[in-house]
């Protein structure tokens, strides 16, 4: 388990080490996070990285990362806990078999610590040998109002409280970071419990340095022109830029596929590893592809 970072420039290098590039801006407001023990609140299109510093950080401090995937329809009772209601059949069936167990000393033991399966929020509610885990409450926008009220009173506290056992208070709290892509407006109230930071796509400088760590067999030369031209790309009018991640993933296909450089056949090829929409591919297709990449080319000469 490492110590929590003395200052901002300890962090930025903390998350550098794990391959995690990001501004001072960034980096300050997980600082502060960490030091004032706040959640932290990352919104920003898909692909940006939000997820990936929760992880980051996580490897860096040495911790453990809890991750609650939201989704529509989620309740708080399916982020803390459930009982295993097949295991318990099967020790009441045992029970009535051998005819010797009372009825108080079989509920007691029904609704035990060995009867429970511990979600997110309770997990990270847990001692942990390594320190506060990091607790990743990822697209929080996907859920609704109620479990936003939930999540309110449960980052305030940091406790649950389950009927058959009791209230469950964490030692320490656990390090909070909350993802949002901005499918629709999380609720003041929620933003308020937080430091708040959005996440933008990064400057050419930045991403160049992001693909460099994340893609290091990938050659010189070839990176620049992935990024210079995934930069052009935003510039389109497309229904789904591509994120960061989407930067990677295509590095490492022209990688596997032996490319040295881009052409506007090898980008129509490969067009699947940065846009996720048909009407997008259609539209960057041929002629389209040889512009942009000529476009970014010039801009390339023009910066050296």
């Amino acid at each position: 388990m490492a110590d929590i970072p003395a200052n901002i420039d300890d962090t930025i290098a903390a998350l550098t080490a794990e391959s995690y590039v990001c501004g001072r801006d960034l980096g300050t407001v997980v600082f502060l996070a960490l030091k004032l023990g706040k959640p932290l609140f990352l919104e920003g299109e898909a692909g940006v990285g939000k997820t990936e510093i929760a992880k980051a950080l996580a490897a860096a401090l040495g911790r453990r990362l809890i991750r609650l995937q939201c989704y529509e329809g989620l309740d708080a009772a399916s982020a803390i806990y459930e009982w295993n209601f097949a295991a318990q059949m099967i020790a009441i069936r045992t029970a009535e078999a051998s005819g010797g167990a009372r009825r108080e000393d079989l509920q007691a033991e029904l609704f035990s610590q060995d009867f429970l399966i511990q979600r997110p929020l309770l997990q990270a509610m847990e001692a942990h040998a390594e320190g506060p885990p990091v607790l990743l409450i990822d697209e929080v926008d996907r859920t609704d109002e109620p479990f936003e009220a939930f999540l309110l009173e449960a980052l305030s506290d940091f406790q649950v409280t389950i009927p058959e056992i009791g209230t469950v208070t964490a030692p320490e709290p656990p390090i909070v970071i909350l993802t949002s892509n901005r499918t629709r407006e999380v609720h003041d109230a929620l933003k308020r419990r937080c430091l708040y930071h959005w996440v933008d796509y990064p400057a050419f400088e930045r991403e160049l340095a992001i693909v460099n760590a994340r893609v290091p067999d990938c050659a010189a030369t070839l990176s620049a022109e992935i990024v210079a031209f995934v930069q052009a790309l935003r510039g389109e009018d497309l229904f789904k830029n591509p994120g960061v991640a989407e930067t990677i993933d295509w590095a490492r296909c022209l990688i596997a596929l032996d490319a040295v450089a881009l052409s506007p056949d090898v980008i129509s090829d490969t067009l699947g590893a940065l846009l996720k929409y048909q009407d997008d591919i259609a539209r960057i297709t041929g002629s389209e592809a040889s512009r942009i990449l000529d476009e970014a080319r010039l801009k390339l000469a023009e910066a050296s």
